[in-house]
């Protein structure tokens, strides 16, 4: 199956976010980007020659009340659309994990213990958030979002046998860590959002979280109806995105530790369609869409999304030199996604 190279110019927004991209939504000839760092999502239009530009800084804080300063990060780790960029929904989430303090490369080796015990909440990262969007830019002030304390998926995922001993372990270690979202159903209705998680992965079994959402007693709030389990063999990996593709989920699985490899993009049929995602999915019920070739840490597969008819752009955290430029960087645009009755089609990047 063909696959080519996308370029994503940012422009001046290289410099303030970086280039390591987390999330991504594709409506048309419009792109949201959530950059790794900062508080805000870029949005791109494609190019008349296939590439996309244009950026625009869309913050956050401009459309939804966010826990913490308006300047924290927030960490977004997945998004997507209901309906279209001209006059749909955007739902945006962070990733809820606790962070540990870095080592960095020149720490002494006297400190490295202490940074490693520095534990952080992060509760700006505690978001999920609902945003109507017009003409591509999510409206000013009609955000809503769950609360981020006892009331929010935290509060509600405390005492739960499965997760809630998670909940104090930073992401990178196999803790809480949601890094997909998958939004179904009429969002005129209450709305079922289905969250993939990184970590933890429980024995080898990958967790997605189905939650219904309702409106909340503000207009700024939304509230958490229901929280519901569902587990997924993705043989001992953790899920770094979701997409609906039609009435099927793909999702993106890679390590959930710091690792880089193994990483494929898998399809779980009809999954994308309300009520229709089983308890538990064994390996035997994915089709394979894709196995990734990440580098040695570095090109770390970190956000999937249709484009087109037939396929799926991935772009990456730490990218390669070689996908750098000095304001842009590359994507991989793969094509011959699978569709249809039969095992979807196996190839490798």
């Amino acid at each position: 199956m063909p696959t080519t190279r996308t370029t994503l110019h940012l422009a001046e927004h290289t410099h303030t976010y970086g280039l390591s991209l987390s999330g991504l939504a594709v409506s048309g000839d419009t792109m949201l980007l959530a950059p790794d760092e900062g508080a805000a999502l870029v949005r791109l239009t494609r190019l008349a020659d296939g590439s996309w530009g244009d950026p625009v800084e869309l913050p956050l804080a401009d459309a939804v009340d966010l826990p913490g300063d308006p300047d924290d990060e927030v960490d977004v780790e997945g998004i997507d659309v209901q309906g279209s960029l001209r006059d749909g929904l955007l739902w945006v989430t962070g990733s809820h994990s606790v962070r540990r303090k870095r080592v960095k490369r020149h720490t002494p080796p006297s400190e490295v213990l202490d940074r490693l015990a520095r534990l952080s909440a992060e509760k700006p990262r505690r978001v999920l958030a609902r945003l109507p969007i017009a003409d591509g830019r999510p409206v000013l002030g009609a955000g809503a979002r769950l609360p981020s304390g006892k009331r929010g998926l935290v509060g509600a995922l405390a005492d739960d046998e499965h997760l809630g001993p998670f909940l104090r372990i930073p992401g990178k270690d196999n803790g809480f860590d949601v890094e997909g979202l998958a939004a179904l159903g009429d969002p005129a209705e209450v709305t079922t959002v289905l969250l993939g998680l990184r970590g933890p992965v429980l024995r080898g079994w990958a967790v997605l979280l189905r939650l219904e959402l309702g409106p909340g007693e503000d207009p700024g709030e939304l509230a958490l109806r229901s929280v519901a389990k569902h587990v997924v063999d993705l043989g001992g990996l953790g899920v770094r995105d979701l997409a609906r593709d039609g009435d099927d989920l793909l999702v993106l699985a890679g390590p959930t530790m710091v690792l880089s490899r193994p990483a494929r993009v898998l399809r779980l049929r009809g999954a994308a369609v309300p009520g229709a995602l089983p308890e538990v999915v064994f390996a035997r019920d994915l089709d394979t869409v894709c196995e990734l070739a990440p580098g040695d840490g570095e090109d770390h597969p970190e956000a999937i999304a249709i484009v087109g008819e037939d396929s799926l752009l991935v772009l990456h955290d730490s990218p390669a030199p070689d996908r750098v430029g000095a304001h842009s960087v590359q994507g991989d645009l793969l094509t011959g996604l699978g569709r249809g009755a039969a095992p979807a089609a196996r190839f490798v990047v």
